[in-house]
């Protein structure tokens, strides 16, 4: 949509009005934009090549804010609307609880092959990215611990993300799996790693893979 500078535009926060979370708004004439994704300053490609998968492929209304040092992508919204986002419970809970089994997956599989060093490295890792991404309640070394040994399909609250934040936890899962691992065979048969949970839930989960770019990285 747009490719802005931080002098065209305003940013501040508002209360989200179902949860203790301060949500960043960034104005543009007259229109009011959310943070979806942050990518550092070296990052430049990545942030416009997931800015178009955005807008091309998911049409998306979003605006793309070059900083000296950061890229950060914002998606258009009425705040009247954050009440009743399309990121509801129903609907973003099942893709919360796969993305959350295939994250302790890979975990699991690191210490298994590579041992605790590698694991705490990786806890490490991930500790740095969901604080670079700017992701809720993953502030301290506890709070990742936390993802990683909860059971996703019985607990009764999975974490408070967003769309966009699952998309960015797939994509530098990937990243770091990739890193780690040294190739991306970690990343395939996700039916089989998801086969506790309902069919319908998994279903939903790999069509959602589907509309996106993602479905070429995890199969």
């Amino acid at each position: 949509m747009f490719i802005l500078k931080r002098q065209d535009v305003e940013i501040s926060s508002v209360q989200h009005p179902k949860r203790d979370q301060q949500i960043p708004i960034l104005t543009y004439q007259a229109q009011t934009f959310r943070l979806i994704n942050v990518f550092g300053a070296h990052q430049g490609e990545e942030a416009k090549a997931f800015w178009r998968d955005l807008t091309d492929n998911r049409g998306k209304a979003c605006v793309l804010l070059e900083e000296p040092d950061r890229y950060s992508i914002w998606g258009k919204i009425r705040l009247d609307q954050l009440a009743n986002e399309v990121g509801s419970d129903t609907k973003i809970a099942p893709v919360t609880q796969a993305c959350l089994l295939l994250l302790q997956t890979v975990a699991i599989e690191i210490e298994d092959l590579f041992g605790a060093r590698q694991a705490g490295l990786f806890q490490k890792d991930l500790a740095t990215m969901f604080q670079q991404k700017q992701f809720p309640q993953t502030n301290s070394p506890e709070a990742i611990k936390h993802l990683l040994t909860l059971d996703p399909l019985s607990t009764l609250q999975v974490p408070a993300w967003e769309e966009q934040h699952l998309i960015t936890l797939l994509q530098e899962l990937h990243r770091l799996g990739k890193q780690y691992f040294g190739n991306t065979s970690f990343a395939e048969g996700v039916r089989d790693i998801l086969e506790d949970m309902p069919d319908a839930d998994r279903n939903q989960f790999i069509d959602w893979l589907k509309q996106s770019n993602l479905g070429k990285l995890w199969r």
